[in-house]
């Protein structure tokens, strides 16, 4: 190899270059982000612009979203728990239509086996 080419970087195109540069920002901004949802107590600082501080949650604030946790599942088990009865009332006035139907069908067909007035009168 000659010494003019052996420092020589290739000639990249826009698209490369804005690959390797998306590439190494989201290395950068996962790393941020393991380092931000960990439960250690850490401070950044982002160019003297940006400062933060994350501290992990103290145990009664553990407790207070223990209790926020709870309190959403027995919401959700109530909530599961009143779907179904509605279904059931739903199925069941379904039923009862179709009971209703069948019974006026019938009581019909009744009234049109008796016989009339007169002819009860006459027959003791």
């Amino acid at each position: 190899m000659s010494a003019q080419t052996e420092g020589q970087l290739q000639d990249y195109s826009v698209d490369q270059v804005a690959g390797a540069f998306v590439l190494v920002l989201g290395a950068v901004a996962s790393l941020l982000l393991v380092i931000w949802q960990s439960k250690c107590h850490c401070k950044m600082n982002l160019c003297y612009i940006f400062q933060c501080e994350r501290r992990p949650p103290s145990e009664a604030e553990m407790k207070g979203l223990q209790h926020q946790i709870d309190k959403r599942e027995k919401d959700k088990k109530q909530d599961k728990i009143l779907d179904k009865e509605d279904k059931i009332l739903k199925e069941e006035i379904k039923i009862e239509k179709k009971l209703d139907i069948v019974f006026d069908e019938e009581s019909e067909e009744e009234e049109d086996l008796t016989p009339p007035k007169k002819l009860r009168e006459d027959n003791p």
